[in-house]
């Protein structure tokens, strides 16, 4: 008998005390801090104490100001309330110190066992990703991964990127087993929070006009784009190490494709939606050096423009931090097969990019088309096929497009859509992706986290795409190889339309 779908709970969390490793950062200031606060302020979570813990000096008070200039800041929340501000940022404690010394976890665990403090702990990892293996056996060592009590829990949440590559994953993974169980870690990936993207699930599964044409019978291809206008901006470093296979297909995009290809899970519960996730990611057909160089295709921006009014822009080689002789990608599209039943013969699209014309992340679900048969002696141009579209940014929503006749004594059918905006239909949400993420670990809801076996099932297809790119550098001619060129303000190198038109297709303009 399948199980009842999965009913969140009602009235805020359990008081908590909350540790931010890496609490200056930019992602405390910019996300976390406020999402925090919106939390509180709407009621959602219980009083959470926080002890923000990074290498800066500051004291207590001067990182309470930081912290209350950024929520007043953001514009991701409503920070009118200054009463709601001065009561969060009371709660806030700061301890300077280094992540790889264990006094300072013993300080640590003196601030958790103080009187008064609440027995439930979330360990929120908000630092570089090199930090991730010390700063785990610091706390396993500090017994502070053990819950504080028999009714108490203690979880940790963990920031992409999940490794660099299967090897590294694997390894951290061991290291994290060695003091947490799985069901205390929530590697967390922000697009999983989106809406849009939590709604795949319940658009695929509530509704029985899609599903039953879910498959390989009614869908020609499906597309997942994931653009962006900026380029590396002061991330250099880090990208000349990541690149995007790195840095977006290992995570958003496969993450996005396992949502649209799983099959039904048994309940709307974590293990139950991840266990059809890691299915479709074992699934994908493997990449050898020969299918790389068939099936994927890399580029990297040059000098452009940035489209708002064409103001000049630099190429990927010459911004700040960056090799000028770089083979970084910063593009990259890709074509994969999932050797299943419901998908075989299929292709799944991924795009994303750097220094692309429009922002946009979209999942687009193109139907096969219709026979002309019926319409062969009307006159009317060749049938459109449907196209089912979820954005998930800038504006999420849904549209559906399909051919209607338009006005007029002959037969011409035309493309309309069917268009379904979030923020006209239920206003502007109360919390953003990182919001409803932290709301869900404070509950112990890991639906939307992604599990040991599912990071290191996407590592495995990423390593095959770079032992390709690897391949095809060392076959290539002195000088040559790397990712191909394209103009910044364009939709990519010419190589990533040849993928799609060699087989009669092209790619969506979001």
């Amino acid at each position: 008998m399948a199980k009842a779908a999965r009913v969140a709970p009602r009235g805020p969390t359990p008081p908590t005390a909350l540790v931010l490793f890496g609490a200056s950062g930019d992602l405390a200031m910019r996300k976390l801090f406020p999402s925090l606060f919106s939390l509180r302020r709407h009621g959602l979570i219980g009083p959470c104490p926080i002890l923000g813990f990074a290498h800066e000096a500051y004291t207590t008070e001067a990182f309470r100001a930081i912290v209350d200039v950024a929520i007043a800041t953001s514009a991701a929340v409503n920070a009118n309330d200054a009463r709601a501000r001065d009561e969060f940022v009371a709660a806030i404690d700061y301890l300077p110190g280094d992540f790889k010394d264990a006094a300072a976890y013993a300080e640590i665990a003196r601030w958790l066992a103080a009187p008064g403090r609440p027995p439930h702990r979330l360990l929120y990892l908000a630092t570089p990703p090199p930090l991730y293996p010390d700063i785990v056996e610091h706390l396993g060592k500090a017994a502070l991964s053990r819950p504080a009590g028999a009714d108490a829990w203690t979880r940790i949440v963990i920031e992409k990127p999940f490794g660099t590559d299967l090897a590294s994953a694997e390894a951290l993974n061991r290291r994290i087993h060695r003091y947490f169980r799985e069901e205390q870690v929530h590697r967390i990936d922000h697009y999983l929070g989106k809406e849009t993207v939590q709604n795949v699930l319940v658009f695929r599964f509530a509704n029985g006009l899609f599903e039953p044409v879910w498959n390989r019978n009614y869908i020609d291809h499906v597309q997942i784009t994931l653009a962006e206008t900026l380029g590396v901006e002061a991330r250099g470093a880090y990208y000349e190490g990541a690149g995007a296979l790195r840095d977006m297909v290992q995570n958003h995009l496969l993450q996005l494709l396992s949502l649209v290809a799983m099959e039904p899970p048994i309940a709307f519960s974590a293990d139950d939606v991840r266990d059809r996730k890691a299915e479709v990611l074992r699934s994908i057909h493997p990449l050898t050096p020969e299918a790389v160089a068939r099936e994927v295709v890399r580029g990297q921006y040059a000098a452009g423009h940035d489209g708002k009014p064409a103001a000049a822009v630099p190429g990927y080689r010459q911004e700040h931090a960056v090799n000028g002789e770089s083979k970084t990608e910063t593009f990259v599209a890709a074509r994969l097969h999932i050797d299943n039943w419901r998908w075989g013969g299929v292709p799944f699209y991924l795009r994303t990019g750097k220094r692309l014309p429009h922002r946009a992340a979209e999942i687009a679900v193109e139907f096969k088309r219709p026979p002309q048969l019926l319409f062969a002696d009307t006159g009317a141009g060749r049938l459109q096929p449907n196209v089912l579209v979820l954005r998930i940014q800038p504006e999420e929503g849904i549209f559906l497009r399909f051919g209607a006749k338009a006005p007029g004594q002959v037969i011409d059918i035309v493309p309309v859509e069917m268009d379904f905006a979030y923020g006209a239909r239920f206003g502007e949400p109360v919390l953003d992706a990182y919001g409803r993420l932290l709301l869900d670990a404070l509950r112990g809801d890991a639906t939307l986290f992604t599990r040991a076996d599912e990071a290191e099932a996407a590592w495995r297809i990423v390593d095959a795409i770079e032992a390709g790119f690897r391949a095809a550098d060392a076959g290539a001619a002195p000088g040559k190889g790397g990712p191909e060129l394209y103009a910044a303000g364009s939709w990519g190198p010419r190589g990533a339309a040849r993928l799609m038109t060699r087989t009669g297709r092209r790619w969506r303009r979001p």
